[in-house]
């Protein structure tokens, strides 16, 4: 937030003198002169114009992110031929919306069923093994976005087991310990294989 005031307030610095010295000596001697009051209103919509490209500079470093994130997700699906290729951006986006890891449900879903190779084979489009492969989705995006929906707390009949809770505890609710032994271990080293947790790295890392 102070990054973003300093960016608004250096615009303005900049913005405002150049006016202010364009003004005539006789505006401002003559209080009654027509050019004073349209100079303030061009400096509003200075400013105006200064936080919408603060807000455009913001939009556009989310919207790198998430690319970078989603393409991230789609090579280590390439690397590995996996079927899900092309998938990245729907984990991600839903990720984001359920205040989950980013790398998540792509682990999962290598986890349990090698990105999608060997799916439930009793279940359509179910490539997370959920609901021990007794459900079936219209299609891989519905899986992804009930999985993501329910993994993050929200909803309500799965709630008690998911929300509030950590990558590692809602992956031991997922599968439990005395279920799949270090389940949760393993699924997160597949999640540092995909990528870093950090921003900043994740954008340099899809660069690479």
């Amino acid at each position: 937030m102070e990054n973003k005031n300093l960016i608004r307030l250096a615009e303005s610095i900049v913005l405002l003198p150049f006016l202010t010295v364009s003004l005539p000596l006789g505006a401002l001697q003559h209080p009654g002169n027509t050019i004073f009051p349209q100079t303030v209103l061009s400096q509003k919509e200075n400013i105006r114009a200064s936080d919408s490209l603060a807000f455009n500079r913001e939009a556009d470093a989310a919207a790198q992110i998430l690319e970078a994130k989603a393409a991230a997700i789609d090579a280590y699906f390439k690397r590995r031929n996996m079927p899900l290729l092309g998938t990245g951006i729907k984990m991600v986006q839903e990720a984001e919306k359920n205040n989950l890891d980013w790398r998540l449900l792509a682990a999962i879903a290598v986890r349990e069923s090698t990105g999608g190779k060997y799916a439930c084979q009793q279940a359509e489009n179910n490539p997370f093994g959920w609901g021990s492969c007794k459900i079936s989705f219209g299609s891989i995006n519905e899986a992804i976005e009930t999985v993501a929906k329910n993994l993050g707390g929200n909803n309500p009949n799965t709630a008690k087991h998911y929300s509030g809770k950590n990558t590692k505890e809602i992956l031991q609710k997922y599968n439990p310990p005395h279920i799949v032994r270090r389940y949760a271990e393993q699924v997160m080293s597949i999640m540092e294989n995909i990528g870093p947790e950090n921003l900043s790295e994740v954008i340099v890392l899809a660069k690479v």
